[in-house]
């Protein structure tokens, strides 16, 4: 009976368990740098689905609900490690590397880089094992052209 119970247990924490898609995780993390510093602008709003649209294919129906909940996410999550595992299995180098770059677009759309922002872009490259070196390199990128 207790070997039961135990497995009834054991098969609830694994439901439990919330599983991501490449888009939602995506969403989350470039919605992670819009609330970053406590200040969400339009430009902010606006660069968010300008950059996830580079990110995802999809038609403008599921790209409103995709925003919408990729907000929602950042707001319940507790961590970032749950987004970026998802994208460290499914996404290239140089996809992870663009998701940094969107991350930066993002962070200086409101033309000023908040200090809690670039620190969570600092963590965010660090989960996706992205190289110090193409950490900078996407900022240059950035910075150079707004």
């Amino acid at each position: 009976m207790l070997k039961s119970f135990l497995k009834l247990f054991e098969d609830t924490h694994k439901r439990t368990e919330p599983t991501y898609t490449v888009e939602l995780a995506t969403a989350a993390l470039l919605s992670e740098i819009v609330n970053a510093d406590n200040e969400v602008t339009y430009s902010e709003r606006s660069e968010y689905e300008k950059q996830l649209r580079k990110h995802v294919n999809i038609g403008e129906e599921a790209m409103s609900l995709l925003l919408e909940r990729g907000q929602e996410t950042a707001d319940d999550s507790i961590d970032l490690v749950r987004f970026t595992q998802v994208l460290n299995k499914n996404c290239s180098a140089d996809e992870k590397r663009d998701v940094i770059k969107s991350l930066w677009a993002i962070a200086y759309a409101d033309e000023s880089l908040a200090p809690l922002e670039e620190s969570t872009i600092r963590q965010i490259a660090d989960l996706l094992y992205v190289p110090h070196s193409q950490y900078i390199k996407t900022k240059l990128e950035v910075v150079e052209r707004t």
